[in-house]
């Protein structure tokens, strides 16, 4: 019995070909809509109950639209990747559709993109390139990471990569997750901490929390200016958990010296944003995750999950 399944990650949507004699073997046949980055809950809607499965990439995977699945053909779910923030669990709970994530699965790879944008940041390299690129020869002059304070908010599977690779630079590393803050002890070489007392003075910050209630807007001008001024602010978690609207401000006036964005409140990035007029900012397009490897690995951790669910 051949299993119609709704393919919206575009990381797996680029690889599919790879996977062929898997989808053969499972009698899986993927559709892949003509979209961007995300689908529309709207567009979903219309299409969603032609489906028995869906792999969800960072498309809006409401109940309106699982109520749509399920009053056709659509029997299963999985999310592509750790972040969830895009889907209604409870939902598809009353619905009694079967749905789950692939977490732990990114840790190096997003590390990477952040201490990618840490060195950028810290020595211009971007702005050095462009130069060059532009026939000039600028020499800035960077800041020597040893002994800088940074804090990292977030401290699950991708936080704590990062903090093993920062621990390579010599940093003053302080961490800020509420999970953890009654176990300082169990980490002798960082400091744990409130996000208050992790951000005061603090010279760099990054961002790899997920997003929820709790976190939306963690970030915003009154902690951002209880760091040091010239503080660089990197984000690999979710657009939203940093208030960009404050950030362009704190740009504007010289408090922030610069950030590295893999993630935005809005993606893509609209044309208007003025996030964009800081030419010694980096930017991403949400991108941290995406490796050959990483994508190999969790594309056939979903499609053995999704058998899973149509094989019992």
């Amino acid at each position: 019995m051949t299993h119609n399944i709704l393919l919206t990650c575009p990381p797996m949507i680029k690889q599919i070909s790879r996977y062929e004699d898997l989808l053969t073997k499972y009698n899986f046949k993927i559709t892949i809509p003509d979209f961007q980055q995300i689908m529309t809950e709207e567009d979903l809607c219309k299409i969603i109950g032609q489906y028995d499965g869906w792999i969800i990439g960072d498309d809006p995977a409401t109940k309106r639209v699982f109520e749509a699945g399920i009053e056709g053909k659509l029997k299963a779910c999985v999310k592509w990747g750790v972040g969830t923030d895009n889907v209604d669990f409870d939902a598809c709970k009353e619905l009694n559709i079967p749905i789950c994530n692939t977490p732990q699965m990114f840790g190096e790879e997003v590390s990477d993109v952040a201490i990618g944008y840490l060195l950028c940041l810290s020595r211009q390299l971007h702005t050095i390139h462009n130069s060059v690129v532009d026939n000039k020869w600028i020499k800035p002059c960077g800041e020597t990471l040893t002994g800088k304070k940074v804090c990292v908010v977030g401290f699950g599977d991708i936080g704590q990569c990062i903090v093993r690779k920062l621990q390579a630079f010599h940093m003053d590393i302080w961490v800020s997750d509420p999970f953890y803050i009654d176990r300082k002890t169990e980490y002798n070489d960082i400091k744990i901490d409130t996000l208050d007392q992790c951000l005061e003075n603090a010279k760099y910050v990054i961002t790899c929390c997920p997003l929820n209630k709790h976190t939306f807007h963690l970030l915003k001008k009154d902690n951002i200016l209880l760091c040091e001024k010239g503080v660089k602010i990197i984000n690999v978690g979710r657009g939203p958990i940093i208030c960009e609207k404050d950030i362009i401000d704190l740009l504007e006036n010289g408090f922030i010296d610069s950030v590295g964005f893999d993630v935005f409140e809005e993606e893509p990035l609209s044309h208007d944003n003025k996030l964009r007029d800081f030419k010694q900012n980096i930017f991403g397009t949400h991108n941290g995750s995406n490796t050959l490897e990483a994508v190999d690995k969790v594309s056939i951790k979903v499609l053995d999950k999704l058998k899973s669910y149509f094989y019992k």
